[in-house]
């Protein structure tokens, strides 16, 4: 697989806050000063990154259609929070979705240096994407007793299936990170799966090679 430099940010709200990794060649590893969304642009061209997968919508929901690609996913068992109208998120009284806005604002950022993916194909340009762990997960080692709930085991093992060294990373945050930032090296060598449409935005999910089915 090709060994060019990539990311990926897990996303969270103030309290969580979020977690850039950087997967150079064979390692993980998170920068340091990497909090603000800033500051991980600042990280990703000091490295050298050329796609950054985000752990967050980068679309808000159509009223009274969703999102095509969270559609696509559930029917095939894959399951993720359903993205709102930005509206209603903006009234959630709870502020769920504080971390959705949160991802809002990283798109954002990136958009001039790293502009969103808008089509199924990567171009060859610098681009941000969509992606998630758990579709990532489920990807590379099959749906099948592929489990959320067990996300800390199995995560770190799909990564060190592919021949990541993750003993820079210390938490399930660091890890989901650096799922994000493996789909982002899917997507350099067009080994990535689209879901979605234009309006909806897309999620970029691994195709995995023979060796790793």
């Amino acid at each position: 697989m090709n060994t060019c430099t990539v990311a990926g940010i897990d996303v969270g709200g103030d309290k969580k806050g979020c977690h850039l990794v950087i997967l150079e060649g064979s390692r993980a590893f998170r920068p340091p000063a990497t909090k603000t969304p800033q500051e991980m642009l600042q990280a990703c061209l000091e490295y050298g990154v050329e796609a950054v997968g985000i752990d967050a919508p980068c679309q808000w929901s159509v009223e009274g259609e969703g999102r095509l690609a969270e559609r696509e996913l559930a029917r095939q068992r894959i399951f993720s929070f359903a993205t709102p109208t930005r509206k209603r998120a903006d009234e959630n009284p709870a502020r769920f979705y504080q971390w959705m806005f949160k991802g809002e604002e990283i798109y954002e950022v990136f958009s001039f240096s790293y502009p969103l993916l808008r089509s199924r194909e990567f171009q060859g340009e610098r681009v941000s994407f969509e992606t998630f762990p758990h579709a990532v997960t489920c990807a590379l080692r099959g749906k099948d007793g592929t489990s959320a709930k067990e996300k800390r085991r199995q995560r770190p093992k799909v990564l060190e299936d592919v021949n990541i060294d993750v003993t820079g990373l210390k938490s399930i945050d660091d890890f989901d990170a650096a799922l994000c930032a493996l789909s982002a090296r899917y997507l350099l060598e067009g080994q990535t799966y689209a879901y979605g449409d234009v309006k909806g935005g897309f999620i970029h999910v691994p195709i995995p090679s023979p060796t790793n089915t």
